[in-house]
């Protein structure tokens, strides 16, 4: 038996694009038994939580697809980036240059924008240009208490058949040309990670993280106490089997085959 299976299990966070669908060309598609994966957990009565940094597109946009493709879930079962960035946005009073995915612009709306003294960034694509990325530095650099926050730290995500820059390298690009630390409000934040499991109400070590990305999904699960899982899907590559930094807990082919572990030895 995998050294994963031999503690108990209650929860389960499942990262989204990579795991449960491939997106694409028309919004993707459901990968392979990771429709019925999670059924079967349902019915089997685990708490679930899906954890994801999608922000290019509402809470809501993201399970109205989800639910197309199959999935059962609701909206208080998705946890986001975006939801986090608001609500930090209205404790602090802050005024936010939102150099995010047009798709995602919803979470924001009704927000005072106008003179920002912040910088939200996330995986805004085309929009990532030299020209805005210069305004996001001016908002940064001419603060006197500069704030920075990013919608993730990831790398890379695929698209298609094709890997795609991730909100990461320009978040790094703003901290060391501003000399400022961003504010991760997805994975891999510890606080991220953690809302989720308060949410579910179980103990870390109940938990299991079931992701594609080795260092923001199974990495930042493992920094909080919580078991990884690399799938074998999405953006994983098979040189993440020799990460330098980072050994998931377990992996496996696809999130089915996951849930046929979990069901069968928990």
């Amino acid at each position: 038996m995998a050294a994963w299976l031999r503690r108990k299990i209650r929860g389960i966070l499942l990262d989204i694009s990579g795991v449960l669908y491939n997106s694409g060309e028309g919004g993707g598609e459901a990968i392979p038994g990771s429709v019925e994966a999670v059924e079967k957990l349902k019915a089997a009565g685990y708490k679930i939580r899906f954890c994801t940094n999608e922000d290019q597109c509402s809470r809501e946009q993201l399970v109205n697809k989800l639910r197309g493709f199959g999935f059962n879930l609701s909206s208080s079962e998705v946890f986001a980036p975006a939801p986090n960035a608001r609500k930090i946005l209205e404790e602090r009073n802050l005024r936010p240059f939102l150099l995010i995915h047009p798709g995602g612009i919803p979470e924001f709306e009704g927000l005072d924008c106008h003179d920002p003294n912040c910088v939200v960034i996330g995986a805004a694509e085309e929009l990532l240009t030299y020209d805005n990325m210069n305004k996001a530095f001016r908002v940064l650099l001419n603060s006197s208490n500069p704030i920075l926050l990013a919608t993730g730290y990831g790398r890379y995500y695929k698209k298609g058949s094709n890997l795609i820059l991730d909100v990461g390298p320009y978040t790094k690009a703003l901290e060391f040309a501003c000399d400022v630390k961003a504010e991760i409000v997805g994975k891999p934040s510890a606080k991220f990670f953690l809302a989720a499991i308060e949410d579910m109400q179980i103990p870390l070590e109940d938990a299991v993280m079931i992701g594609d990305d080795i260092v923001s999904d199974v990495g930042g699960a493992q920094a909080c106490g919580i078991r990884g899982v690399q799938v074998r899907t999405g953006k994983f590559r098979p040189q993440d089997e020799h990460h330098p930094t980072v050994t998931p807990d377990g992996y496996v082919n696809d999130l089915a085959e996951a849930v046929e572990l979990i069901l069968k030895h928990n």
